[in-house]
């Protein structure tokens, strides 16, 4: 580091930079840029030091970086996660606002940004900075290219010897797409490699608007919809190779963790984008390179094994999309124009036939992707015996007199209830590209099944609370005994009492009485709360009161749900997420609150009311109403 205008450099390598201003960077271009350095000490507290702790300590320690020995005006700022705060600290949001307050409110700093820090205070001196160096490696950039030694911590005995070649199979990949990229881009655009920078404007608004200013600026001509198709393709093949380096997905321990295989997903979508766009598969090659990542878990074996394993049936082609489509029609039909992810489906003929449990459901439709508007035509039929057993097919649209064929010879069969020969029909229509409740998308998957359980469920319910009801005297004798109640008791009480401890949350009125026998009859037994789920369902419930009382703010009837709910949490021996609630409440607070108080001071009585209910549900979520 240097005085701009100085000749004389100073070391201040290891941690010894001054944090408190900004610095100049001379690049290798003949261009500069302002640097910030973070201040370390304060940045480690927070991400490992418990520091979010307490709000009050963390502004006392953010105020207490300023030095009386500076003669320039001081910034204090640190590198810190969004994450942190809430995700790895618990409420560290809240500790982070209330440091803000408090800094603010004793006027003990100005809070400020970059932005207008340079402005006012542009840098005095300039720095040279070590190049391929990170916060979260000590060994450089080696944490996202090599087993240099850094990993999460969680399983000692691992490597991460897989992060070289998984690296080196995504160079490969990357460093083949790209002259076939620009080949096969230069005929539609003027600068390949702009237009690829430039698609960003794309992918945050996908408008027909965005869309068409952007092949406004890069297409060498009006471009047809095949080509148009093409352009957004190898586009999205190159924001897919980019996508394959996201940090995560190098940052931890293993080869089959969540954050590898997404960015092995990324990887195979632009090989399957390269197929479509080139005709040839580089998929075997790029096979070959990935089996050279190995493991930890001896059951993954290597990258080939988990992209077969995962990532090849992850992949979405069109009969996938039509089968969801198909399928998840027999127990939600879609309207005549429909999205589904990022597609869109128009109905073109749907018709549903149904004998009993059994429903066939045959049709055709355009489906279109959102992305690159590429469209196909599709012909499906479905038949559905009840429960999880159903069997459908799907092929792309032939023409009328091949489609009518088909709708007249499986409607006829089921007619008859010849289901034999309706799967015969099936397979012989749709050939090998049949499919079933496991083709519909994951999301939808468990919705669908869930929907599939809940008469099931609503028998076993029943059953359990038949012999809960029956054997309730017994179970008590026996816990008052101190004797372990029999496996099958003690599953039939835990069913029945979280089942009625999530409805008394669910039922208008709420009912606090209700909830005490509840608990008491829980104690009485012995037996524990399903807490995660049981504070998920609460939570909801409570975050739908809330947006219900936003929405309707003056609404008393409401904010005394509310305020019974939230009296009602502080009961349960487990914590229930009150943000969303405490959020509503705060806006509550800069909309309302003093509109009612003012109100209420000209004696209206609604208001008076209104005030002392509001106060009392920010009393019970912790928030302090300002006097």
């Amino acid at each position: 580091m240097r005085r701009l205008g100085s000749r004389s450099w100073r070391d201040v390598s290891g941690g010894r930079i001054d944090p408190s201003q900004a610095y100049l960077l001379r690049l290798p271009s003949g261009r500069s840029i302002a640097l910030f350095f973070y201040d370390g000490p304060i940045s480690r507290a927070v991400a490992f030091e418990r520091l979010l702790i307490s709000g009050e300590a963390f502004a006392q320690r953010l105020v207490g970086a300023f030095s009386e020995t500076r003669s320039w005006p001081q910034l204090v700022h640190i590198a810190t996660d969004g994450e942190t705060y809430g995700h790895h600290h618990r409420h560290g949001d809240m500790a982070l606002a209330y440091a803000l307050h408090y800094i603010e409110h004793h006027q003990l700093a100005q809070l400020t940004n970059y932005g207008e820090y340079l402005e006012k205070h542009p840098p005095t001196h300039q720095v040279e900075i070590f190049e391929n160096t990170s916060w979260s490696c000590a060994h450089g950039v080696e944490r996202w290219r090599s087993d240099c030694g850094c990993n999460s911590g969680g399983h000692p005995g691992w490597n991460q010897a897989w992060r070289g070649p998984l690296r080196q199979a995504f160079d490969w990949l990357r460093d083949t797409l790209a002259p076939a990229f620009e080949e096969a881009a230069r005929p539609f655009l003027h600068d390949p490699w702009a237009a690829r920078n430039d698609y960003i404007d794309v992918v945050l608004e996908r408008s027909p608007e965005r869309l068409a200013a952007f092949f406004e600026r890069h297409a060498r001509r009006p471009l047809s919809e095949t080509e148009t198709t093409t352009v957004l393709k190898l586009l999205e093949l190159q924001r897919h190779a980019m996508l394959m380096y996201t940090s995560c997905g190098w940052f931890f321990d293993e080869l089959s963790g969540l954050e590898t295989m997404q960015v092995i997903q990324y990887a195979g979508r632009a090989v399957q984008l390269a197929q479509e766009l080139f005709g040839d598969t580089l998929e075997a090659q790029f096979l070959e390179r990935l089996a050279a990542a190995k493991s930890n878990l001896p059951e993954h074996r290597d990258g080939r094994h988990l992209y077969e394993k995962w990532v090849k049936p992850a992949m979405v082609d069109w009969e996938k999309i039509g089968a969801h489509y198909a399928v998840r029609s027999l127990f939600e039909p879609y309207p005549e124009h429909a999205r589904v992810y990022c597609y869109t489906a128009d109905v073109e003929d749907y018709r549903s036939l149904e004998a009993g449990k059994a429903k066939l459901v045959v049709g055709r439709a355009r489906l279109a992707s959102t992305i690159t508007l590429e469209t196909a035509r599709l012909s499906f039929g479905v038949l559905y015996f009840g429960d999880h057993n159903l069997n459908g097919g799907v092929r792309p649209f032939v023409d009328d007199a091949t489609y009518d064929n088909t709708v007249h010879e499986l409607t006829e069969a089921f007619s008859r209830a010849d289901f034999p020969e309706l799967i015969r029909l099936l397979d012989r229509h749709f050939g090998e590209s049949t499919y079933s409740l496991r083709s519909l998308f994951r999301d939808e998957q468990r919705q669908i099944t869930h929907r599939i359980l809940e008469a099931t469920l609503a028998e076993t319910e029943a059953i359990y609370r038949q012999i809960y009801e029956n054997r309730a005297p017994l179970m008590r004798f026996l816990t008052d005994l101190h004797i372990p109640l029999p496996r099958a008791f003690q599953a039939a009480a835990e069913f029945v009492l979280n089942s009625d401890l999530r409805r008394v949350f669910e039922t208008e009125p709420l009912d606090p009485e209700r909830l005490d026998a509840l608990l008491e009859a829980a104690r009485l037994v012995g037996i524990a709360f399903d807490a995660a789920t049981l504070s998920f369902a609460i939570t909801q419930s409570l975050n739908r009161l809330a947006t219900q009382l936003h929405a309707q703010p003056t609404a008393l009837a409401l904010l005394q749900q509310l305020e019974t709910a939230a009296s009602m949490v502080h009961r349960l021996p487990f914590e229930v997420d009150l943000w969303q609630v405490q959020n509503v409440c705060y806006d509550l607070v800069q909309r309302h609150y003093g509109e009612m108080r003012a109100r209420a001071e000209q004696h209206d009585a609604e208001a008076e009311q209104w005030l002392t209910h509001f106060r009392s549900l920010c009393t019970l979520l912790a928030l302090r109403l300002e006097a």
